[in-house]
C-alpha cells in the first residue's frame, strides 16, 4: 500500500509533540535556575519592608536585616545570582554620595560569601533628586564628565565593599570604558562588567521607579535611551559597550526586545542576556489576579521563549520561584 507524502507529514509531527518525553528530548532550550537573576531593593534607613505596587507579596523594598533574610529563603530556594539595587536616604542634585551601597553589600557578602554572586546596579537615578539616570548643568542638560565620574565611584564602592560584578544601566556614552578603567585602576580587573547595552526608553518601568524612587521629577528618558523605534541604533549600542569592554550584554526591556538578542550576539560575540522587566512581570501578575492566565505556566513560557530567542541568561522577578516551577537546579 501506497502512503502518500500529504497524509505521512502531519502523522510526524503528532508523534514529536504527543508526550512530555518527546517534547522534552527535542526541545530547543535547556536550562536552569542558576541562568536566573533575582532583583532585590535595599532602601536605606528602611526597617522591614514595603509593598511594591503591582508586584506581588515576594518582591518588596526591604532594609537591611529583611533584606538578608530574603536573600536566605532564596538562596534555600536555588536562587545563585542577584542584582542589587541600592536606594539612598538622602538624595542630592551634586556631590553623590554611596555609602549605603559599600554597607549593604558588605553585609550581603560578609554573611553568605561564595554562596551567591551579587551583582550590584550601577545608576544614578535613586540617587538625584530630580530622577534623572546623570547629573545635570545648571541648563538642566547631562554633564557627561561629571556623570561618568560618580558612576565610577559607585562602581568602585560596591566594588571595594567586595561585590561580584557590575552592572550599569545609565545609557551615558562612554561609560562602560569609564568604569572598566576606574576598577582597572583600583585594582579590581577581576570584577566583570554586565552592561545594559540596549536599554530602551520603555513605558515597562512603571512598578521598578516605584521601588527604586527614581522617577523622573521632569521630562523623561528619551535622550538617553534607545528610541523603540530604532533597531540600528540598539543593535549598535551593545556593540559599542562590548568593544568598550563589556563582559556581558544585555536588552531591556525583554519581551519586547527579543528579536534583538541573537543579532546582538552575533555582532559581538558576547553573551547576551534579557531583562524581563517589572512591567512584564507585573502585567503577568494582574492577569492571575483576575483568572486569565496560570501565573506559574506563564512564567516558565516567557522565559523559555527567551532561551529559544538566544538569551544567555534571564534577569526576572520570578525567579526565587523557579525551582518550585519545575526549573532544574
Amino acid at each position: 500500500m501506497t502512503v502518500t507524502t500529504h497524509t505521512r507529514a502531519p502523522w510526524s509531527q503528532l508523534r514529536l509533540r504527543q508526550s512530555a518525553h518527546m517534547r522534552d528530548l527535542l526541545a530547543e532550550t535547556t536550562f536552569s535556575v542558576a541562568q536566573l537573576i533575582q532583583p532585590l531593593f535595599f532602601v536605606e534607613g528602611l526597617n522591614g519592608t514595603e509593598p511594591i505596587p503591582g508586584m506581588g507579596k515576594s518582591n518588596l523594598r526591604f532594609g537591611e536585616a529583611a533584606l538578608l533574610e530574603r536573600i536566605a529563603r532564596d538562596l534555600d530556594a536555588g536562587v545563585r545570582h542577584f542584582m542589587l539595587f541600592g536606594v539612598p536616604s538622602t538624595k542630592r542634585l551634586h556631590d553623590l554620595r554611596f555609602d549605603h551601597v559599600r554597607r549593604v553589600v558588605a553585609a550581603i557578602k560578609g554573611r553568605f560569601g561564595d554562596a551567591l554572586h551579587l551583582w550590584a546596579d550601577i545608576c544614578l537615578c535613586s540617587s538625584t533628586e530630580h530622577g534623572h539616570c546623570a547629573i545635570l548643568d545648571d541648563g538642566g542638560h547631562i554633564d557627561l564628565g561629571r556623570s561618568l565620574e560618580a558612576l565610577a565611584a559607585m562602581a568602585l564602592e560596591a566594588a571595594e565593599a567586595g561585590v561580584d560584578g557590575v552592572s550599569p544601566s545609565d545609557m551615558m556614552d562612554g561609560r562602560t570604558a569609564f568604569l572598566r578603567a576606574a576598577l582597572d585602576d583600583a585594582g579590581h580587573q577581576h570584577v566583570p562588567i554586565m552592561s545594559y547595552s540596549t536599554k530602551f526608553a520603555s513605558k515597562f518601568y512603571g512598578p521598578f521607579r516605584e521601588a527604586a524612587g527614581s522617577a523622573p521629577q521632569f521630562g523623561d528618558r528619551r535622550h538617553y535611551q534607545i528610541d523603540v523605534r530604532s533597531r540600528r541604533d540598539a543593535i549598535a549600542s551593545s556593540v559599542r559597550c562590548a568593544s568598550e569592554g563589556a563582559d556581558l550584554l544585555m536588552v531591556k526591556p525583554g519581551m519586547t526586545s527579543i528579536d534583538l538578542i541573537l543579532p546582538i550576539a552575533e555582532a559581538t560575540g558576547r553573551a547576551v542576556g534579557a531583562y524581563q522587566v517589572s512591567g512584564e512581570y507585573a502585567g503577568l501578575l494582574a492577569l492571575a489576579e483576575k483568572g486569565l492566565v496560570d501565573l506559574d505556566a506563564a512564567l516558565l513560557e516567557t522565559w523559555n521563549v527567551f532561551r529559544r530567542a538566544g538569551a544567555a541568561y534571564l534577569i526576572t522577578y520570578g525567579a526565587r520561584d523557579a525551582r518550585a516551577l519545575g526549573l532544574g537546579a
